[in-house]
């Protein structure tokens, strides 16, 4: 990705932003060792911020979610993957829509198995918008 073209209003469509993280068992809030769907949304939010401060020059502000979806259960030890880009871009907002990948699952005995391919455990469409006042 090219910052320089990244940082100017009209070029954001198409930009992308990717984190990939291990979830630990402070993650783990339900029965069966499950990861709540809060910290899926923490990590949404964490790409939100960067796809703003890459595109706009500060953090922005999430003004919606357009739709949230948990297709896949996280458990801790897992490896994940968070990818979001924007879809479509206005003079001050920005529709972004992310995803999150299982890409290695944690075993009960410690052991990891890395999936191929990876499983698509949430994904969400969000509107950001520039928390900078214009001058115009």
């Amino acid at each position: 990705m090219n910052d320089e073209t990244t940082n100017q209003a009209g070029d954001a469509a198409g930009a992308e932003v990717l984190i990939r993280l291990r979830l630990g068992p402070a993650d783990a809030r339900y029965g069966g060792d499950l990861v709540a769907g809060a910290t899926a949304m923490a990590i949404f939010g964490d790409l939100e911020t960067e796809l703003a401060i890459r595109t706009y020059g500060d953090e922005g502000l999430c003004v919606a979610y357009h739709s949230v979806e948990f297709l896949a259960p996280l458990r801790p030890g897992d490896f994940i993957e968070g990818r979001a880009r924007i879809i479509s871009s206005g003079r001050t907002s920005r529709r972004i829509q992310a995803e999150l990948h299982r890409v290695i699952r944690a075993e009960p005995d410690g052991r990891g198995s890395v999936l191929d391919p990876p499983i698509l455990a949430a994904r969400a469409e969000a509107t950001i918008v520039s928390g900078r006042r214009s001058a115009e």
